[in-house]
């Protein structure tokens, strides 16, 4: 491997070798910050356009910084809650939440850093909305690759998604409104 080429290659990867058995294709412009071993196989690969998890396949899905709800890290574990996108309501991005997923890493490394930094970093403004039977949360993120921010509005489960969908149009339309008057 010649010197440029190897340079490119520490520089896409944050220094580090993308593992044997990773098939998937970055972004041109995606860049690997950390990764690490999952105990049961596979990897955690954290870049800059989201976390890449390990399938039962043995494949990887990344999934975009902006599409993780929650990531904690806790003896040795880290559990990633990651959001589904089940509609829109004006220019609001309706989100429900999977089922969290433990992963069990051989060693962390910087892992659990670059994701919280990560996740933290995609989001602009959070306010939380209470609501007859629960309430939801209005969340204002960046997607990787994209300029600006989307709204996602995330209820809780068994909120009357009736009352939460005028309110996000509501809510989507005012920062719209607030970002025409900016420029």
């Amino acid at each position: 491997m010649s010197g440029w080429w190897k340079r490119t290659v520490e520089r896409l990867t944050g220094g580090a070798k993308l593992p044997a058995g990773f098939t998937e294709t970055l972004e041109t412009e995606e860049n690997v910050v950390a990764i690490a071993d999952v105990r049961s196989g596979g990897h955690l690969i954290a870049s800059s356009h989201g976390l890449w998890l390990p399938e039962d396949s043995g494949a990887h899905r990344r999934v975009g910084w902006h599409l993780i709800s929650k990531a904690g890290w806790a003896n040795g574990s880290l559990t990633v809650t990651e959001a589904e996108e089940t509609g829109t309501a004006g220019e609001a991005v309706l989100l429900t939440d999977r089922a969290p997923r433990r992963y069990v890493l051989s060693e962390s490394g910087k892992l659990p850093e670059a994701v919280h930094k990560r996740v933290t970093g995609s989001i602009r403004s959070t306010h939380r909305r209470d609501l007859p039977g629960g309430g939801a949360w209005f969340v204002q993120r960046k997607i990787p690759g994209r300029d600006g921010f989307v709204l996602q509005v995330r209820a809780d489960p068994g909120t009357d998604m009736s009352l939460v969908e005028p309110i996000a149009v509501e809510v989507a339309e005012k920062l719209r409104q607030a970002r025409s008057a900016e420029n």
